[in-house]
């Protein structure tokens, strides 16, 4: 199921009062966006910002152009609705605009040696971009430069990749873990026990996220953080972690924070454990329709990735880059959405179904924003005619 977010969402108002990164390409951009986005207090240190190297890039080849899509994992649901948009939605509509001829997609299991050889094979095999998704931020360098050099542009989605001729996108993952952590602290009334539930150690998303929330959590000043553990953004393996930390920890938890992917795993743990415990919300449909039929479990959801948009969003700017657009920065960053309960509900259903493996879909127009910003020469890309 889709659903439309077009009527309810605004930035996220932080009050942030750290300086901000002005580096080349960030100056060109809307100061406001810089302010909120690119502020060096609630960005990544790693996150590259610089100015792009693609700015001056035009394919090769004419279209119809060949592109590797560079999987680093199948096994959730978030991955899944990505691969449902990418094959059933993306790719059947650039192919009637004459734009794309194959997608080639491989798929490494969270094993980097594998997604190095992958990337290298797609490079091999001539694509004319290649896409990456969540993947540890330096381990590809050498298969990412490996790429350039045969004049093969790589673009990162949910996650950065450290590589500097990478174009990388996604919401500040910083600010969307602040978010869920600042509102989960509100909830709680600036006060509490808190386990905090992280998602692939390691992995840039998951790395920003954390430091994210935690930031975000002591804006309540008497909230204790009692552990952390992590759920490798799976319900499955998210739902085991838990039952085995609620069985061995019997004392007071006021509240489950994690990241998103993994909510309805984390219900699910915390209903069978017989104990009542609030659980942090994002974009899982079925975590949403719980929370829609049972008003009290939570205050609000904050949506970091909506997989969907994501997708069309790399999509977007890989088919700009391609066309000689000339992206301006290596990062464009995006802002989370936070919803109450009467924005979620008018959304979900009341029938909704609470083991739906979908996820919320806030609008891929929405969640962009104002792509052309972040070009020299901006322009439709569905509307290039080479």
């Amino acid at each position: 199921m889709k659903v439309k977010f077009t009527l309810t969402t605004a930035a996220l108002a932080i009050g942030l009062t750290g300086s901000v990164a002005m580096a080349e390409g960030v100056d060109e951009l809307d100061a406001g966006l810089v302010e909120r986005l690119y502020n060096e207090e609630m960005l990544d240190p790693a996150q590259p910002i610089g100015a792009s190297p693609l700015r001056d890039f035009v394919a090769e080849n004419p279209p119809p152009w060949n592109i590797g899509y560079a999987s680093s994992y199948a096994g959730n649901t978030w991955r899944a609705d990505v691969m449902d948009e990418l094959l059933n939605d993306i790719a059947p509509e650039w192919k009637e605009l004459g734009l794309l001829g194959d997608v080639i997609v491989t798929e490494s299991n969270l094993n980097d040696t594998v997604q190095i050889q992958q990337i290298r094979q797609l490079a091999d095999q001539g694509v004319d971009a290649i896409i990456v998704c969540c993947s540890n931020p330096t381990a590809l360098t050498q298969s990412v430069m490996y790429a350039h050099s045969k004049g093969i542009p790589v673009f990162s989605f949910t996650g950065y990749q450290s590589a500097d001729v990478v174009l990388n996108s996604s919401v500040n993952f910083q600010v969307g873990g602040f978010a869920v952590g600042q509102a989960a602290a509100e909830e709680l009334g600036g006060k509490g026990k808190v386990l905090v539930v992280e998602g692939v150690p390691g992995t840039s998303t998951s790395d920003s996220q954390d430091r994210g929330i935690k930031a975000g959590l002591t804006t309540g000043t008497e909230i204790e953080i009692v552990d952390t553990i992590a759920g490798q953004w799976t319900d499955q393996v998210a739902q085991g972690e838990l039952q085995k930390w609620l069985a061995t920890h019997p004392g007071q938890i006021d509240m489950i924070v994690g990241q998103s992917s993994m909510e309805m795993g984390l219900l699910r743990a915390v209903k069978q454990s017989g104990r009542d415990i609030p659980v942090s919300i994002g974009g899982e449909l079925g975590a949403l329709c719980t929370w829609r039929k049972n008003p009290d479990i939570t205050q609000s959801a904050v949506q970091t990735w909506p997989p969907r948009d994501e997708i069309q969003l790399i999509w977007n700017l890989m088919m700009r880059t391609l066309q000689g657009q000339g992206p301006k920065v290596q990062s464009v960053m995006m802002e989370p959405v936070r919803l109450n309960y009467d924005q979620m509900a008018e959304y979900v259903p009341e029938d909704c179904d609470e083991n739906s493996q979908n996820w919320l879909q806030v609008g891929a127009d929405l969640w962009g924003g104002n792509l052309d910003q972040f070009f020299v020469n901006p322009a439709d890309p569905r509307a290039f005619k080479p």
